[in-house]
C-alpha cells in the first residue's frame, strides 16, 4: 500500500481529533462554533505535524460545506481565481453555508496572490482556512488578516504522540496484521519532536524494516535504524528550532565564531532568510538592548536588506549582522523591564490612571479634574520634575534595572541625578 500510515488513519470527525484542546476539546475556542457550522475565516498556526489540514477537513465535514483546497507552494492567481468562481458557484452569498477554501502553507503566497483573496472573503463567497507554520503576523498581509481569527496549534505532547501510536496499531488495517510491542519509545518520541506525521513515518519505516511481522520497539532500533537517515538540516523540523536556538545563544554568550557556524548551517539547509534576519532583530533588543541601541538599528537594516536581496548574496549581510550582534555589549534589561511590568499587570489587573496624568480634552474632564496637577516637565530646570506616574496602588515599583555595561551606567548615573532616592538603582 503507497498511501502513508499518517494519510491512512487521519481522522475524519473531532471525537477522533488527537490533541488541541484548547481548540476542540469540551470547552475548546472552535468547539461551538464547529458544531454550529458558524465558521469565520481563520488561519491556523502551528509547528509541522499538527493537524492543521486534517481540522480543517473535519471543519469542512462538520459543517456539511463544499471544500476547495490549495496549495501555496504551486497556486498562482489564477488558480485561486478559479476555485473561487467554482465555490461562488457552489455555494457563497447566498446560502448560510458557503464553501471553505483550504490554503495549506499560506505564508508561502505573494502579497498579489493574497490580494486576490480579498473580495471572496470579505463579500462571504468562501469561507478561508489558512494554515502556516510561520508568524502570520509577518507572512499575511495586514488586509488578509483583519478578516480572519487566528488559532494557534501546539507541538503535540508526549500523551498525544503515545495515543498517535495506539492509535496506529489499533487501527491501521496493516499494523494490525503485525505483532507489535512498543517497549520503549523515548526515542521514538524525541526524534518525532512533537510532530505527529514525522512520528508516524518514522514508526512505519521502523515497521517496514523488519523482515518478520514480530517487532519490538527499543530505543536502540530506532537510533540504529533511523539516526543514520536522518537529514543534515530539516528546516520544518526539530532542528529548525535546535539550530536556531543554538544560533542565537551563541549571539547571547558573545561568540561570532559560533553564530557564523550556526548561521552556515541554516544557510546550507536552505533556511528562509527572512526568519533568520527576524530572529537576530528579537535577539537585538532582547539581548542586546541599550547596551548598543545601534544593533537593533544594524538588525532592522538587515531584515530590509536580505527581504530585498535573498540568496546567495544575503548571507553576506546575515554574516556581518550576527558577528556585529555576538560582538557587541549584553543587557537584558528592557526585557526584563516589560516582563516585570507585565507580570505587576496581570497581578494587579486595570488601575486607575491618576488624575493628573489623564487626558482632558472638554471642559467637563477639565471640571473633574483632569490632568490639573499634572507637571510639564519643560516648565522646570533642566526639563525635569518630581512627579509620580505609577498608579497610587503600586507606587515605588521599579522595572527598569540598568545593567553595568558602560552606556547603561551612564543611564544609571541620569536616573540617579533625576530621581536622587526615589529608585534604587
Amino acid at each position: 500500500m503507497n498511501e502513508p500510515l499518517a494519510e491512512r488513519i487521519r481522522p475524519k470527525t473531532l471525537e477522533e481529533y488527537i490533541s488541541q484542546q484548547h481548540l476542540v476539546g469540551t470547552h475548546g475556542s472552535l468547539t461551538n462554533q464547529i458544531k454550529k457550522g458558524i465558521i469565520p475565516s481563520l488561519i491556523l498556526w502551528g509547528p509541522p505535524g499538527t493537524g492543521k489540514t486534517t481540522l480543517a477537513n473535519i471543519i469542512a465535514n462538520e459543517s456539511e460545506r463544499p471544500f476547495y483546497t490549495l496549495s501555496a507552494i504551486n497556486s498562482g492567481v489564477k488558480d485561486i481565481r478559479e476555485v473561487i468562481e467554482k465555490a461562488k458557484q457552489s455555494g457563497g452569498l447566498f446560502t448560510a453555508k458557503n464553501p471553505i477554501l483550504f490554503i495549506d502553507e499560506i505564508h508561502r503566497f505573494s502579497k498579489s496572490q493574497q490580494d486576490s483573496l480579498l473580495a471572496a472573503v470579505e463579500k462571504g463567497w468562501v469561507t478561508l482556512i489558512g494554515a502556516t507554520t510561520e508568524n502570520p503576523s509577518f507572512e499575511v498581509i495586514p488586509a488578509l488578516l483583519s478578516r480572519c481569527q487566528v488559532y494557534v496549534l501546539n507541538a503535540f505532547g508526549k500523551e498525544d504522540l503515545e495515543a498517535l501510536l495506539k492509535r496506529a496499531m489499533e487501527q491501521d488495517s496493516v499494523l494490525r496484521t503485525k505483532k507489535i510491542k512498543l517497549e520503549e519509545t523515548e526515542a521514538l518520541l524525541r526524534l518525532s519532536g512533537g510532530d505527529g506525521r514525522k512520528l508516524l513515518n518514522i514508526f512505519e519505516l521502523l515497521i517496514n524494516s523488519e523482515e518478520t511481522d514480530t517487532v519490538t520497539i527499543t530505543d536502540s532500533l530506532v537510533m540504529g535504524k533511523v539516526q543514520k537517515n536522518t537529514v543534515l538540516y530539516d528546516k520544518t523540523g526539530e532542528q529548525h528550532y535546535d539550530i536556531i536556538s543554538a544560533f542565537i545563544k551563541s549571539i547571547r554568550g558573545s561568540d561570532p565564531n559560533g553564530a557564523v557556524y550556526w548561521l552556515a548551517r541554516m544557510i546550507e539547509g536552505g533556511e528562509d532568510v527572512k526568519f533568520i534576519a527576524r530572529r537576530m532583530l528579537i535577539s537585538a533588543s532582547e539581548d542586546i538592548g541599550l547596551a548598543n541601541p545601534t544593533a537593533l538599528v544594524i538588525a532592522n537594516a538587515t531584515f530590509q536588506a536580505v527581504t530585498t536581496i535573498g540568496y546567495p548574496e544575503a548571507r553576506i549581510i546575515l554574516s556581518q549582522c550576527a558577528i556585529y550582534l555576538a560582538t557587541s555589549p549584553k543587557s537584558n534589561a528592557s526585557y526584563m523591564a516589560i516582563k516585570k511590568a507585565q507580570q505587576k499587570v496581570r497581578e494587579t489587573g486595570d488601575l486607575s490612571v491618576p488624575l493628573a496624568l489623564r487626558n482632558a480634552p472638554t471642559k467637563l474632564m477639565k471640571d473633574l479634574g483632569y490632568g490639573e496637577e499634572y507637571k510639564y516637565a519643560h516648565d522646570y530646570n533642566n526639563n525635569f520634575v518630581i512627579a509620580e506616574y505609577l498608579p497610587e496602588e503600586i507606587v515605588g515599583s521599579a522595572f527598569y534595572q540598568p545593567g553595568s555595561n558602560q552606556r547603561e551606567k551612564a543611564i544609571k548615573d541620569f536616573l540617579r541625578n533625576r530621581w536622587k532616592d526615589k529608585y534604587e538603582l
